[in-house]
C-alpha cells in the first residue's frame, strides 16, 4: 500500500507542469507593471539623461561631470532645458518597458520548458537569463527606436521641434520614415547588452544574497530586508548594464544627430567608433552609471510592488539553492 502511494505521488510530480500556465491576465499584469515602472523611472531620470547626452555629443561639454554639465545646460537654456525630450522618453519607455518585462517573463518560461526539466533549467539558468533578456529586448526595441531617435534629436537640438508629435512628424516627413529606424542596429547593440546586464546580473545577485542565508532567515525576512536586497541587486545590475551598453549608447547619440559618413550602418558605426576611440566611446559613463543604477533598482522595486498590487502571479524562479 505504501509502495503504491509513493508511486502515485511520484507520478503526480512527473505530471506536474514544468512552469505555471500564465493566462492573458498574467501577461497583461506583467505588461502594465513593466510599462509603469519604466516610464516613471526613465521620466524621473530625464535631467540626468539630458546632461549625459550633451556630454557625448557637444564638444564644448566634453569631459564635464554630471554637476558641471547640468550647470552648463541650465545656464544656456534654463531649468526647462533639463526636461528636453521628456515626452518621447515617457511614451517610448511606457511601451518598451511593458514589452520588455512581459516578454522576459514569457521568454524565460519558454526557455525553461525547452530545457526539459527543472534540473536542466537550473544548470543552464545563466543561458536562460541571457536568452530571455535578448529576446525580450529585441521586440521592445521595435517600438522604442523611433521614439528614441526623436528624443535624441530634441535633446541634441532643442530648437528642432516643440515636442514628441512635432519632432516625430518632422523627421518622418523631411527625412523619411526609414530615418526613424536608422538607429535600430545601434539601439539593439545598446539595449540588448543593457537588458542582459539588467536581468542576468540582478538574478545572479539575488541568488547569491539568498544563498548566504539560512532557511530560517529566508522564511522570516522582513519587508525592509527584502527591499534592501532588491535595491542592492538592482544597483549592481544597473552598473553592469551601463558599462556593457555605453559604447553603443555613445554611437547611437552620434548616429541620431547625423554624424558620420554616408554608407551602410555598419560602416558608419565602424568609422564613428574609430574616430571616438576608447575614451570617446566611454565619454559620459559616470553620469550614466548613476542614472542607470537608479533606473534599474527603482524598476525592480516598482515592478514587484505593482505586480503585488495587481495580484499578479509570481515570475518563474530557477535559482540554484546552496546550503548556507
Amino acid at each position: 500500500m505504501a509502495a503504491e502511494k509513493a508511486k502515485n505521488v511520484a507520478k503526480d510530480v512527473v505530471n506536474q507542469p514544468l512552469t505555471p500556465n500564465f493566462t492573458a491576465k498574467d501577461y497583461s499584469s506583467f505588461f502594465l507593471a513593466g510599462a509603469l515602472c519604466c516610464t516613471l523611472s526613465h521620466g524621473a531620470m530625464t535631467p540626468i539623461d539630458v546632461v549625459k547626452t550633451r556630454i557625448q555629443i557637444d564638444p564644448t561639454m566634453k569631459g564635464m561631470s554630471l554637476i558641471s554639465g547640468g550647470r552648463s545646460v541650465v545656464a544656456k537654456e534654463g531649468v526647462a532645458g533639463l526636461l528636453t525630450g521628456f515626452g518621447p522618453t515617457a511614451v517610448g519607455y511606457l511601451g518598451q518597458g511593458g514589452i520588455k518585462f512581459g516578454a522576459y517573463e514569457g521568454a524565460k518560461k519558454y526557455l525553461v520548458e525547452l530545457s526539459g526539466s527543472r534540473e536542466n533549467a537550473i544548470k543552464n539558468r545563466t543561458a536562460i537569463y541571457l536568452g530571455g533578456a535578448a529576446i525580450a529586448e529585441f521586440f521592445a526595441d521595435i517600438f522604442l527606436t523611433p521614439l528614441e531617435a526623436t528624443r535624441i534629436r530634441l535633446v541634441s537640438d532643442p530648437k528642432y521641434a516643440n515636442g514628441l508629435v512635432s519632432g516625430l512628424t518632422k523627421i518622418a516627413t523631411t527625412e523619411g520614415v526609414s530615418s526613424l529606424y536608422a538607429g535600430f542596429i545601434p539601439i539593439l547593440l545598446k539595449q540588448v547588452p543593457y537588458a542582459i546586464g539588467q536581468f542576468t546580473v540582478n538574478e545572479r545577485c539575488t541568488e547569491f544574497i539568498y544563498n548566504r542565508m539560512t532557511p530560517e532567515t529566508k522564511a522570516n525576512l522582513s519587508s525592509p530586508s527584502k527591499f534592501s536586497i532588491t535595491l542592492g541587486s538592482g544597483i549592481i545590475a544597473g552598473f553592469a548594464a551601463a558599462v556593457l551598453s555605453h559604447p553603443a549608447d555613445t554611437l547611437l547619440s552620434q548616429i541620431n544627430k547625423g554624424h558620420g559618413p554616408k554608407g551602410s550602418m555598419v560602416y558608419r558605426l565602424v568609422v564613428l567608433g574609430k574616430e571616438a576611440g576608447i575614451t570617446g566611446l566611454f565619454a559620459g559613463l559616470g553620469p550614466r552609471m548613476v542614472m542607470t543604477s537608479g533606473l534599474v533598482a527603482s524598476q525592480f522595486i516598482m515592478y514587484g510592488a505593482i505586480k503585488d498590487a495587481l495580484g499578479a502571479r509570481a515570475g518563474i524562479e530557477i535559482h540554484k539553492e546552496e546550503a548556507a
